[in-house]
């Protein structure tokens, strides 16, 4: 009866390998969590087929990265809404050289603070640092306007002489 249970959900695709019938659905239901999101979502317990179906919707979408990672023998796979993460910082980096002040954004993992750092480096009157510990890690954006030059431009100076 149980194991009845188990492959009530299952359904053998063209290569004969079990594919859980709500994929499609669940796919469905992460795109639209994660429209408006800046944080990531999680799913676990899928098998490796299912995980390259999961890899597969949302890798060839620019907006999107996934990437799995392993915890003895569980895997959990997260899909990052990377679009809205870089659109956030950049608001944020044009909130921050607009007011001349510091903005804090709110704890974020390392690839979520990867993904702000990369986005902001090139942005010319700022300068992003990360602050915290563990869970409380987050992103400051700092900018130099309250100096009067751009500290990159000093720090380039400096290293003239």
């Amino acid at each position: 009866m149980e194991e009845e249970k188990k492959t009530q959900n299952f359904e053998k695709d063209s290569r004969g390998h079990h594919r859980n019938k709500n994929i499609p659905k669940m796919l469905g239901e992460i795109e639209s969590k994660l429209r408006e999101s800046i944080r990531p979502e999680s799913v676990m317990e899928l098998n490796s087929f299912e995980r390259k179906l999961v890899h597969g919707h949302f890798d060839h979408n620019d907006e999107f990265q996934t990437r799995t990672y392993r915890d003895g023998e569980k895997y959990t796979l997260k899909i990052y809404p990377v679009g809205n993460i870089e659109k956030f910082a950049r608001e944020k980096a044009e909130e921050s050289i607009a007011s001349g002040e510091d903005v804090a954004l709110p704890p974020m993992g390392s690839y979520e603070r990867f993904i702000v750092h990369t986005t902001l480096k090139e942005i010319a009157g700022i300068e992003t640092t990360s602050h915290g510990e563990g869970g409380g890690r987050h992103v400051t954006i700092v900018s130099a306007k309250k100096f009067g030059r751009g500290l990159k431009r000093i720090v380039r100076k400096i290293k003239l002489f």
